[in-house]
């Protein structure tokens, strides 16, 4: 049954063009929001907002790398111009590179710098350049982490972990204007980069899910419905947190 929570909130996803991001999309406005597709591939989001008009919400699809603070900002008035303010961010976008492993190499400087670039800055720059369209409407930000954070290693782990620390960190600067701030980890779950990154390992997705408590692969929709629930009023003296949805893996002894 919809309850449609979300009735006329202005929803912006960034990296929303594909996998978790187009869920969190769908999720949204299923739940009565209008919809902002933020991504670097502007077909992607495109073919989202085409989707969405399915669904009888207006969407908003804008071309934008999260690390490039003039194409935010033009976002941003976008979407002031188009609904006038914004309820929900997600900070969803997001890289991950292999090779960007410890011990640390002068081969990995490049690309250690891109993942914390968009996964750390990149979330900094959206949700400050969103703030003043957010204040005053009991505002959410989410921001997207993952179990890596628990697991170090790499330079994803170390991004996320660092994301952690600045959700806690703009939680305290942003509550002044009535925005909440808040995390969700994912473990190993069925989106397209996922099931991309388990089909260059082989008998990973064994491992990882036999490890966990809740011993199956984990779903968009399990993500999409922690973003739903603490972006709501239900929520409404959660600010700080960053909640892990792993199925258990990291509260699991080894």
């Amino acid at each position: 049954m919809q309850t449609h929570r979300y009735l006329d909130k202005v929803v912006v996803i960034t990296g929303g063009g594909a996998g978790i991001g187009r869920r969190y999309a769908h999720r949204f406005a299923d739940e009565g929001a209008h919809i902002v597709v933020a991504d670097r591939d502007l077909a992607a989001a495109q073919q989202v907002v085409s989707e969405l008009a399915a669904l009888e919400r207006q969407a908003l699809a804008c071309e934008m790398d999260v690390t490039d603070q003039a194409a935010v900002d033009a976002m941003v008035s976008a979407t002031v111009t188009r609904f006038g303010g914004i309820d929900v961010l997600v900070n969803n976008a997001a890289i991950h590179h292999d090779d960007a492993q410890l011990p640390f190499t002068a081969e990995a400087i490049a690309l250690w710098r891109a993942v914390l670039d968009v996964n750390v800055i990149g979330a900094l720059i959206c949700a400050t350049a969103c703030r003043a369209a957010m204040a005053g409407r009991q505002a959410s930000i989410i921001n997207h982490s993952s179990m890596a954070a628990w697991l170090g290693g790499s330079a994803y782990g170390v991004s996320k972990l660092a994301l952690n620390a600045l959700t806690v960190g703009l939680a305290e600067a942003f509550a002044v204007d009535g925005v909440r701030v808040n995390g969700i980890a994912p473990g190993l779950v069925d989106s397209e980069t996922s099931v991309a990154w388990m089909g260059r390992h082989e008998g990973i997705e064994q491992a990882l899910v036999g490890h966990q408590i809740i011993q199956r692969l984990g779903r968009m929709d399990d993500l999409a419905d922690t973003a739903l629930f603490l972006c709501s009023e239900a929520a409404s003296f959660i600010t700080g947190q960053t909640l892990l949805v792993d199925g258990g893996y990291t509260r699991k002894a080894f």
